[in-house]
């Protein structure tokens, strides 16, 4: 575990790789979330993670580099409310164990409003 000295501001690519690796880890540790990305998803992380550097670098960092389209992998997944909260309860204790700053809290918040998004959407999704 990080201590909060040892924080630092979130500013590069390297950075959110950091990040990304540390918050998945968990991710994939978690015994709620965990298989919804290993048995029902079977993510292929070697393949996913470029892919979520991309992601994330092009949100915080104004990268150009992330090409597809996040939501629609996630719409065969028979995802819940609960799964998004511990998604998010994760990244942002992820990004408040090694980040502090304005990108720290721009990360929390695209994340919580990443969430929000995809929850709603699932939730029209099924009223078709």
């Amino acid at each position: 575990m990080t201590t909060p000295t040892s924080r630092k501001p979130l500013e590069s690519r390297e950075d959110v790789m950091v990040l990304v690796d540390s918050f998945y880890a968990k991710v994939r540790a978690d015994g709620y979330i965990g298989p919804i990305f290993t048995d029902v998803a079977k993510v292929d992380w070697e393949e996913h993670l470029p892919k979520l550097y991309n992601f994330w670098s092009d949100l915080l960092l104004g990268e150009d580099s992330y090409r597809g389209r996040p939501f629609p992998p996630h719409t065969k997944l028979n995802l819940e409310r609960g799964h998004f909260e511990q998604w998010l309860r994760l990244f942002v204790e992820t990004v408040d164990e090694h980040f502090v700053g304005l990108k720290a809290n721009e990360a929390k918040e695209r994340a919580y409003r990443i969430a929000r998004n995809f929850m709603i959407n699932l939730q029209l999704l099924s009223l078709e």
